[in-house]
């Protein structure tokens, strides 16, 4: 064997040994975006995102099987992408019903008001 044969012979290894880290070392942040993602639709969910934001929560859930998928397809790469999505979904279905729900308290405090107002009148009438 010459002295380039093993030069290139390290070479290869040393270059299948950082892909194969590589690979790995994605599944570990793709199980915690996934994971991180769940935990956002849940989330939203319990806050109303079904009701006030349907289509975002339907995206978010369909995005999150999909990653989902593809952690067991092992495509780590889009698992990660698809969960970030989700996650982005998921927030935003939770903020349109934290501001819908907001936004019916602040129609009936104001219509209290009114009520108010109108009984006050009568009163000083």
């Amino acid at each position: 064997m010459t002295k380039n044969s093993r030069y290139f012979i390290k070479v290869l290894y040393a270059t299948a040994f950082a892909l194969a880290a590589g690979c790995s070392t994605l599944e570990t942040p793709a199980t915690a975006d996934v994971a991180v993602s769940k935990a956002a639709v849940d989330n939203a969910a319990g806050a109303g995102g079904t009701e006030f934001a349907p289509v975002e929560m339907k995206s978010a859930r369909e995005k999150l099987a999909l990653a989902n998928k593809a952690m067991a397809a092992r495509n780590y790469k889009l698992a990660i992408e698809l969960a970030d999505q989700a996650r982005a979904d998921a927030k935003l279905a939770q903020g349109k019903a934290n501001s819908s729900k907001a936004q019916m308290a602040a129609d009936t405090l104001n219509e209290d008001i009114r009520v108010l107002r109108e009984e006050l009148d009568r009163a000083a009438k």
